[in-house]
């Protein structure tokens, strides 16, 4: 199907509100509140049918909250998850056959597509990890929140046919939304919608996110919503003496997080390498969750429960260390596996464990400034950033959760520090660095899409003087006196590309007149290709320290069909660049990279 064909099918809002929409921010925010809402539906609809799944299938009576329970049958420990998985697996077989596209994820809409994303892999993602959160496994349903709830601000914005950053910004209310209904909190949603989904803070942007989160969670509360993911205490005041610990705490939280998110990694590809065919991993995934499962049930699902045991204080340091290990291990085997979902929850509770570990270890050598549970929160937010690369949000988060200002400090620094070790010893959060295993080069949802899109093919000059590498001197001399063009692209036969020639170096003295024009060829072997992205063009103008180059179709063939100077590529480039510092800021941009003059089509 072309891309005609799907953008005939896609229904759109009577013009006057699509042009309400486009022309006045207050529209947007309006829709923006609409998606909001509708976001809060999904989080409530995906959360309660998968508690219902949990009390069906695991036989237990305390609303589906599987983690916080000290004991489930065994047998259904054994049989749910590996039955869960092979349900999953089955499902992805099917799918494959006749859905073969790959879903997109808002972080990598709003980097690479300008937002777009489809409704029916949405729905696709959204299912799978309700059967994978049902199953037990260990992960959250965090990634389907945000896949669907953004997917649908996606079709509404192409519904009212929105500008690209509009778009974009509409997939952030989804996703932001989706999570300030998750934890009951809209500045959070509000927070992660910034930093995980735009990339960036901007004052023009924040009336439709602000909106959305709030809309999200109103809806949530209407509808009765579901118990708080997280009950934390009041934390301490920082002071002096607790600097240290909290230093300490931040980076031995970063370092577990990196080891966690390698683990992933490694645990997936020993499951390609060991299991096959690939629909039987979740299976076999889901049988060594329920194993570890036996030992406590709290490794199962995302961890929301079984905080609430930590920070009520029962835990030994030695029981929360094996925790932590087997909850670590069930995520790593979880989605190693092929289970869907995602780590943000599940991190929240692998923090606090770390937290509760070093707060207890504090108390047992005797030093103080710092209680378990304020270790726990501390260690919760490092954790967290590690894992999911947004301070701000998990911040705010501690905030909301405990109205309780006195551990902002401290909870500052900390995921100050865990950002700065991740940064430095990792490069990525767990989103990106999924991203950089797929061959993708992005680290944020910060708009990069112009710049794969704005090619040499349109930016290049078509039609450039050409000249058989044979002629003599003498005669090429005739053909192009000094100063009238300033420089020539020497061909072979057929066309094909052998070198650039300067008029000037054609004029210059102590050259034979009989002498063949290749013996003054430059650059015979550097060329662009019309496919070639700005950034790629930019890169192989340094490399040749060329001012100009030539275009070929294809390296193979290598058919003159235009030519490109670095002089107009960086202008491109720069024009793109201020674009999206304009828009960024607020200050209104074209739709769409800016189209130059300069360009002129090449008819093949």
């Amino acid at each position: 199907m072309s891309g005609r064909d799907r953008r005939a099918r896609i229904l759109h809002a009577p013009r006057r509100l699509r042009a309400l929409v486009r022309a006045d921010e207050i529209w947007l925010t309006v829709l923006a509140g609409f998606i909001g809402a509708l976001a809060g539906l999904c989080v409530v609809v995906m959360t309660r049918v998968t508690l219902f799944a949990h009390e069906v299938f695991f036989a237990i009576g305390n609303g589906g909250r599987l983690s916080g329970l000290d004991w489930v049958p065994p047998e259904r420990l054994l049989i749910v998850p590996p039955l869960g998985g092979l349900v999953l697996g089955l499902f992805g077989v099917l799918v494959a056959r006749i859905l073969p596209s790959r879903p997109i994820d808002p972080i990598e809409a709003n980097a690479l597509h300008g937002g777009r994303m489809s409704v029916r892999d949405s729905l696709i993602v959204a299912t799978q990890t309700i059967i994978s959160n049902s199953a037990g496994a260990s992960i959250g349903l965090e990634a389907g929140f945000t896949q669907i709830s953004s997917a649908f601000a996606s079709w509404f914005g192409r519904v009212f046919r929105v500008r690209r950053e509009d778009l974009r910004i509409l997939v952030a209310c989804g996703a932001g939304g989706a999570i300030g209904a998750a934890f009951g909190g809209p500045v959070t949603g509000a927070f992660y919608a910034f930093e995980l989904v735009l990339g960036t803070y901007s004052l023009a942007r924040l009336s439709p996110v602000a909106i959305a989160a709030v809309a999200a969670v109103g809806v949530q509360r209407l509808l009765g919503g579901v118990a708080p993911a997280v009950s934390v205490p009041l934390g301490d005041p920082l002071t002096l003496e607790a600097v240290a610990p909290v230093v300490v705490l931040a980076i031995g939280s970063a370092l577990v997080a990196i080891g966690i998110m390698y683990c992933v990694t490694v645990t997936e590809s020993w499951f390609r390498r060991l299991v096959k065919p690939a629909w039987l991993r979740p299976a076999v995934g889901g049988l060594m969750v329920g194993i570890l499962a036996l030992a406590s049930p709290s490794v199962l699902s995302a961890g929301h429960s079984a905080m609430r045991v930590v920070f009520d204080g029962g835990l030994t340091i030695r029981w929360a260390l094996a925790l932590l290990l087997l909850k670590s291990v069930a995520s790593c085997v979880s989605i190693g596996s092929g289970f869907r979902g995602g780590l943000f929850f599940a991190s929240l509770y692998l923090g606090v464990l770390a937290g509760a570990i070093f707060g207890d270890g504090l108390q047992a050598i005797g030093i103080g400034g710092l209680s378990p549970a304020s270790c726990a929160l501390i260690g919760m937010n490092a954790m967290a950033v590690a894992v999911i690369g947004s301070p701000m949000t998990m911040i705010v988060l501690t905030l909301e959760l405990t109205g309780d200002t006195r551990l902002t400090v401290a909870a500052l620094l900390a995921c100050v520090l865990s950002q700065l070790v991740t940064r430095r010893l990792f490069g990525y959060s767990f989103a990106t660095w999924r991203f950089h295993l797929r061959g993708e080069t992005i680290r944020s949802a910060v708009d990069v899409g112009w710049m794969r899109s704005l090619n040499v093919r349109r930016m290049m000059r078509g039609a450039p003087s050409l000249l058989p590498r044979d002629t003599t001197i003498a005669r090429a001399r005739a053909v192009f006196p000094l100063g009238s063009v300033p420089r020539v692209v020497l061909v072979a036969a057929e066309s094909r590309y052998a070198g650039i020639l300067t008029v000037s170096d054609l004029h210059a003295p102590g050259s034979s007149p009989d002498a063949p024009v290749s013996t003054l060829a430059h650059y015979e072997d550097v060329m662009l290709t019309p496919q070639m992205n700005v950034r790629e063009a930019v890169t192989t103008f340094e490399r040749a320290e060329a001012d100009a180059l030539a275009v070929v179709d294809d390296a193979e063939r290598r058919r003159v069909v235009g030519m490109l100077s670095e002089q107009h590529t960086l202008r491109r480039y720069a024009e793109e660049l201020d674009r999206t510092r304009r828009a960024l800021a607020g200050e209104g941009a074209q739709d769409g990279p800016v189209q130059s003059a300069y360009v002129t089509p090449v008819q093949s």
